[in-house]
Formats: structure tokens, C-alpha cells, sequence
């Protein structure tokens, strides 16, 4: 018997997939704890209008990203820090510093976890910080340091 998959069943396979068991297994374990449904025409009909869908929504989040994407690229973000004499600065400049100022100046929520910064900024300069907007995008953000 075809049964399409309801969720991950470990030794079948993954959720939306048509697999081929046989008809105790489907009828005794899959059905009944809600595991699969029969591979009739109109589930197939259901499970190919959910890929579609599916895949819609993941072409309109990978343009949304690409349209922030250059967003981000055209944006500079001056982030403030004290320093003493000689240029020596105290303290640093997080992801969380960069993304409260992101949203503060341009009014752009770039969440913490997605900016790869390798570690904490600790000097006055320009930087290229990249922000991983989608899977497929990346783009650069540029901070800028000052004495503040």
C-alpha cells in the first residue's frame, strides 16, 4: 500500500514523501497514530497543492531577501565608542550593538544571530559586517566606529 508520510517515521522516510509499505503496517501503525494517509488520488492532489505552495512561499521569502539585501548593501551604520587617549577604546561592539543601531538610524531589523561578525569590534574604523538574510543571500553591512 502507497502511504504519504504526515511526519518524519524513521525508518521510511521523511514528512510529504509516498512510501511503499505493506497493508498491516499501514492499517495497524501508520494510520491510526496519524503517521500517513492512504495514497489516494485526491491526497496526492492535496500533497502536490501543498508542495506548490510551499515552494511559493520560499520564492517570495528568497525575494524579500534580496530586496532587503540591497537595502542593507546601500546602508551605513555609525555605532558610538568611548576611547581615551592615544585611540585606545574601552569596551566593544557586538552583533547586538550593530543591530539596535541598524534599527535605531534606518529603521531595519537585522536579527543578532545572523550577523557572522568573527569577533567583537575593538578599534575606531569602518567595517564589512555580513548578514545572512536567507540561506542563499548574504550581504554586507558597512559600520562605521567613532569616538563618542
Amino acid at each position: 500500500m502507497k502511504v504519504i508520510l504526515l511526519q518524519d517515521v524513521k525508518p521510511l522516510g521523511k514528512k510529504g514523501e509516498i512510501v511503499n509499505v505493506s497493508d498491516g503496517y499501514a492499517r495497524n501503525n501508520i494510520i491510526p497514530k496519524k503517521l500517513g494517509v492512504e495514497a489516494t488520488p485526491k491526497n496526492l492532489n492535496d500533497l502536490k497543492l501543498q508542495n506548490q505552495h510551499a515552494d511559493k512561499v520560499a520564492q517570495e521569502n528568497y525575494e524579500s531577501a534580496l530586496a532587503l539585501a540591497k537595502v542593507v548593501e546601500n546602508t551605513k551604520v555609525v555605532v558610538k565608542l568611548r576611547s581615551g587617549e592615544g585611540g585606545r577604546t574601552f569596551g566593544s561592539i557586538s552583533t547586538k550593538e550593530i543591530s539596535a543601531a541598524a534599527k535605531e538610524q534606518h529603521g531595519l531589523e537585522l536579527d543578532k544571530k545572523k550577523m557572522q561578525l568573527n569577533e567583537s569590534i575593538k578599534a575606531l574604523g569602518n567595517y564589512e559586517v555580513p548578514v545572512k538574510l536567507h540561506p542563499k543571500v548574504t550581504a554586507n553591512l558597512t559600520v562605521s566606529v567613532v569616538e563618542g
